[in-house]
């Protein structure tokens, strides 16, 4: 991966029989490798991509074909969460087999109920290292999965197989000292969230991870720190102050998906019953857009003619 740089989870779209639309999906991927710049790809890696709602066979058939439309133009990290080892490796054997750089795994809660132990984490991911070549990305996400306290981090980066880390915490206090004891103390490659970008890498952090249209803001933003523009990185940073928290009621997944119709490229609804940005939404979502460098700061994209609502 580039680092710093930026993971991108697809935006699943839907058919109106609610089967993946490989067209569109193939579009988005396009767009993400040759717009966005992007340092690896998430195949059904994180909940916003929505792979929850496909039954088993159909999760392997997203991964499969998201690794065919990447084709080696960008590292493939492929999802593997569940709370079963035995589930969790059946996807890594098919993530090997698809070209995968890395999998990605949830730190999962007790399937029986509860938060789980410190050695029960420990021990959840000795049992995936053991039988998979592929390097870990560790996915901290409260809610879908475990709270993980700082030091049991720390701890799970120091086994072998674990290489990188996927934080979803805005705790700069958390992000700073997971900085210090996992990156640059050399344990794993450490990523956060589009609001904790420039912060991240401002202090020694590898990137964040973000679905599209987001991560292409963070590409710009990428460009001018290494260009060392400190003030138009900083602008950059500050689009995420906004977008798409205004608009995050009704979740990340709709609210993204609205982005990509406004930008030009539609990748369809969020799956039912949970409902799409209304039309009035859509609107203040696009007038703010507009005046982001996803338009070029007021520009349309030179690329994709732009469809604002």
């Amino acid at each position: 991966m580039k680092i710093p740089g930026i993971i991108v989870p697809p935006l699943t779209p839907f058919t109106a029989k609610l089967a993946v639309d490989y067209d569109v999906l193939a579009r988005e991927i396009d767009y993400i490798v040759e717009d966005c710049n992007a340092a690896a790809i998430s195949a059904a890696g994180v909940e916003t991509s929505e792979y929850h709602y496909l039954s088993f066979d159909e999760r392997k058939e997203l991964i499969r074909r998201t690794a065919e439309m990447v084709g080696g133009r960008c590292p493939l990290v492929v999802g593997v969460s569940h709370p079963s080892v035995k589930t969790a490796l059946e996807l890594a054997e098919l993530a090997e087999k698809a070209g995968a750089e890395a999998i990605q795994v949830l730190a999962p809660l007790r399937p029986f109920g509860g938060a789980p132990s410190q050695s029960d984490l420990v021990r959840y991911f000795e049992a995936i290292q053991r039988e998979t070549r592929l390097p870990i990305v560790l996915y901290l996400n409260p809610g879908p999965g475990a709270e993980v306290p700082p030091d049991w981090v720390v701890e799970l980066t120091r086994l072998d197989g674990v290489r990188y880390v996927k934080e979803s915490s805005r705790d700069l206090a958390r992000v700073s000292r997971l900085i210090v004891e996992v990156d640059l103390a050399g344990n794993a490659r450490y990523f956060t969230t589009m609001q904790m970008l420039l912060a991240t890498i401002e202090l020694g952090g590898s990137g964040a991870t973000m679905p599209p249209p987001g991560c292409k803001i963070a590409d710009e933003l990428l460009k001018a720190f290494a260009a060392g523009d400190r003030v138009r990185a900083a602008k950059l940073q500050l689009q995420f102050a906004l977008f798409p928290a205004k608009w995050q009621a009704k979740g990340l997944a709709p609210a993204m998906k609205a982005a990509m119709e406004i930008v030009g490229l539609p990748v369809g609804d969020p799956y039912p019953p949970f409902l799409p940005l209304s039309a009035e939404e859509k609107a203040s979502m696009a007038a703010y857009l507009k005046t982001t460098s996803l338009f070029d700061e007021g520009r349309a994209p030179t690329r994709r003619k732009a469809s604002v609502a």
